[in-house]
């Protein structure tokens, strides 16, 4: 690229160029060719949300789960093609329990879980939502405090791992 297209290029970043020179870079761009996921495969993912970490009001991871299943389907992958299992333990394991236990364990009487939902959405698609029996015990919680339809798992380390050997990819940092 010369060094005016640079300088122009620049300036259509920084809104700073006319129109005219963003569809001189036009061209350019459409020849590069954007990477995307098989929409016939089958795909399998495991998730490891361990941390108390928020987005939109829910856990970080899954939101970010949620946002995995729509980039799949932005590329034709329906989420009968997923396998995804979500593994909470740790402070995640929290966004898994029913209004009564989770007000107790975030201490305000009237705390709604905003995770129940997107937690049965999960379950309605298919996804696997399991939660770590190690810190169930740690915290005095019984199946009775658990989410209707979550899967209980002797604990959430050697659950991943199985699932990594299985041949999932693993997605964790939340």
């Amino acid at each position: 690229m010369n060094c005016a297209k640079f300088i122009g290029a620049i300036g259509c970043v920084l809104g700073l160029a006319g129109p005219a020179l963003a569809q001189d870079l036009e061209p350019a761009l459409s020849q590069r060719t954007m990477v995307k996921v098989d929409p016939h495969a089958h795909y399998k993912a495991v998730y490891d949300i361990h941390t108390a970490g928020t987005a939109a009001g829910i856990s970080k991871g899954l939101y970010y789960a949620r946002g995995l299943i729509e980039a799949f389907g932005k590329q034709g992958v329906t989420p009968a093609q997923l396998d995804i299992h979500l593994v909470m333990h740790g402070e995640a394991a929290k966004y898994l329990l029913i209004d009564n236990t989770y007000r107790d364990v975030v201490d305000d009487p009237f705390a709604v879980n905003l995770n129940a939902k997107i937690t049965q959405d999960f379950l309605n698609l298919g996804v696997h939502v399991e939660i770590c029996h190690s810190v169930m015990k740690s915290m005095g919680w019984t199946a009775d405090d658990v989410l209707p339809g979550v899967t209980i798992v002797h604990d959430g380390y050697t659950r991943i791992v199985k699932l990594e050997n299985d041949g999932y990819a693993y997605i964790g940092g939340f």
